[in-house]
């Protein structure tokens, strides 16, 4: 997707696209090797930060792109522009939607990009409203959020013996709508807000550096008073009118299940590293930092890849059992270093990712 404003390629975009990358790898290498509670115990709390957090950050900036891609059609407020920017949004949407349902029939059940393109295919309505609508729309889409966590039973249709790992009927029409709007692993509600608050974020001037400290401050301020209130309300409920499970269900920052507190504070971490990667990739740009910017560019590619080669290489020599935290951050960071390298080779030769390319020759 491109990320530009004007003419110019927001390069810290591209290299804060590929820091969530390798956090996403580092979870699901994680969850496929069997490690997040084997291991030092320092390494376990290290690997779980990154939970929900890389998820919520690679979202957000496909809100971002999408904002830059149709800021054109915004501004003009030309129908036709308009028109013609939602449908190859909706093309988009489309092969994101198939290329992440491949991924699940081949085995990979935490995939998000069939989320991903449900997000992108509804976020296309909003590409021309005011922020007041999207705004508006972010705050009822996290309260209906809530209230189906607190009316519905969170872990209906995941496997009793295997919660959170297997979707008993998500081949049903019930199935696979309950998992796609309330309980799979990035449901619409509430994580299309991740992408309609990137897309807020895309329509302001980023290239504004007084405007960035506004937004790390921001950040930083809301993500420290909600982390604060989050144990301060647990250790109050549980303390006087709810057992500790429940007070944990409703108000901690974990991603399960994607409450109001998890929902504000991983988007106030994700502006902060967002900024915060714009500001180091101007500053301290080398050789190494374009490396990472090139491989942000094909995260796409990449992704797809970490199932078909990162998470098979580790069934195949059967690496996907009970080993231990370290092995599993090793692989994940060798995996991506592999990554580098190849992005390096492939972007000698061609402008777009493999799969950023089919993308682009089907949604054009």
């Amino acid at each position: 997707m491109n990320k530009q404003l004007g003419h110019r390629r927001i390069e810290g975009l591209d290299f804060a696209r590929a820091l969530a990358m390798l956090g996403m790898f580092i979870v699901n290498f994680g969850v496929i090797s069997g490690s997040t509670a084997n291991g030092s115990q320092w390494l376990i709390q290290l690997q779980s930060l990154f939970e929900g957090r890389a998820s919520a950050l690679f979202v957000i900036l496909a809100g971002i792109g999408t904002a830059l891609m149709t800021r054109k059609a915004r501004e003009a407020k030309d129908p036709i522009l308009i028109r013609q920017s939602k449908l190859t949004l909706w093309k988009r949407a489309l092969f994101l939607f198939v290329v992440g349902m491949v991924l699940y029939v081949v085995g990979w059940t935490g995939d998000i990009l069939h989320y991903y393109g449900v997000y992108m295919f509804l976020a296309a309505l909003l590409i021309a409203t005011s922020k007041k609508t999207m705004l508006f729309t972010i705050s009822a889409v996290i309260i209906v959020s809530q209230w189906l966590q607190i009316q519905f039973n969170y872990l209906v249709g995941w496997h009793p013996k295997y919660i959170l790992l297997e979707y008993i009927d998500f081949w049903t029409v019930e199935g696979f709508m309950r998992n796609l709007l309330f309980n799979g692993y990035h449901p619409v509600f509430p994580w299309i807000s991740f992408f309609l608050i990137g897309m807020i974020v895309g329509t302001l001037d980023l290239t504004n550096r007084a405007l960035r400290k506004k937004l790390v401050t921001v950040g930083i301020l809301l993500g420290v008073i909600i982390e604060i209130f989050s144990k301060v309300i647990i250790h109050f409920s549980t303390k006087y009118f709810l057992d500790h499970d429940s007070a944990l269900y409703l108000f901690d920052t974990g991603p399960i299940p994607p409450n109001i507190m998890y929902v504000l504070s991983n988007s106030a971490s994700a502006i902060v590293i967002i900024v915060g990667c714009m500001y180091f990739v101007e500053t301290f740009k080398n050789k190494v930092i374009e490396a990472i910017i090139k491989t942000g560019q094909l995260s796409l590619t990449h992704y797809v890849g970490h199932v078909f080669i990162g998470i098979t290489v580790l069934e195949v020599f059967d690496l996907s059992n009970n080993l231990t935290v370290v092995f599993s951050m090793l692989y994940a960071c060798c995996y991506f270093l592999g990554c580098v390298f190849f992005s390096i080779w492939w972007r000698t030769i061609h402008q777009r990712g493999p799969i950023e390319l089919i993308l682009r020759k089907w949604s054009n």
